[in-house]
């Protein structure tokens, strides 16, 4: 596993972050009665660099209304992970891609809301522009840099009295992104970016995201 040289869209940075996310083998959670759903994290150019496809949630939403996200959503029966990811993503932000464009997967992260989340690894060869958002999910569209994800601050880990296990959160402009978007992103900086194996399945999501 090696750290990309630049944060340009290039071959050369898809190239290795195919292979680090092929020796890292990302962690599978077996049988489970949680619900399965898959989560895109989708790198695109934007002005050269590459960034990750985030979402403001739709505040209209009942679950997690007005969150950041990543988009995705429930597994529907007869799907595998990465055709759920896919159609997700097509359905939120109008990106429609083939199975060509996943790089891989990271840790199946499970949520205190009682879900088992498979992200999924994309490279969209196209231009930020060709995105456009789904009213009736998604709120608005933004990019996360790569050189922002790997800002030496993030993440940010904080104590609750509610759990043993720190919360865990990474800076975005002068927000926080909490997990399990903010662990799913910390965990593609570290094997996807910066080539280094790190689990995050151990790190607690706020109170507020438990329901």
């Amino acid at each position: 596993m090696q750290a990309l040289q630049n944060f340009q869209f290039t071959l050369r940075n898809r190239l290795q972050i195919v292979e680090n996310l092929g020796l890292f083998k990302s962690d599978e959670v077996g049988h489970t009665q949680a619900k399965r759903a898959a989560v895109a994290v989708t790198i695109i150019r934007n002005h050269a660099e590459s960034v990750v496809v985030i979402t403001r949630r739709s505040s209209a939403l009942r679950a997690h209304g007005g969150q950041w996200a990543l988009p995705g959503g429930k597994i529907d029966q007869g799907e595998s992970v990465v055709e759920a990811a896919l159609r997700e993503l097509y359905e939120e932000v109008n990106v429609s891609l083939d199975e060509s464009s996943v790089l891989g997967t990271l840790d199946d992260y499970t949520t205190r809301s009682g879900y088992l989340i498979t992200p999924v690894v994309i490279w969209a060869n196209i231009d930020w522009d060709a995105m456009s958002p789904n009213p009736d999910e998604v709120e608005s569209i933004h990019p996360f840099t790569f050189s922002e994800l790997a800002r030496p601050e993030s993440p940010y880990l904080e104590t609750i009295p509610e759990s043993t296990a720190q919360v865990l959160s990474m800076h975005y402009e002068r927000d926080r992104i909490y997990a399990p978007t903010g662990a799913i992103l910390y965990q593609f900086r570290e094997v996807g970016i910066l080539g280094r194996p790190t689990r995050v399945a151990h790190f607690e999501q706020p109170v507020f995201a438990w329901r």
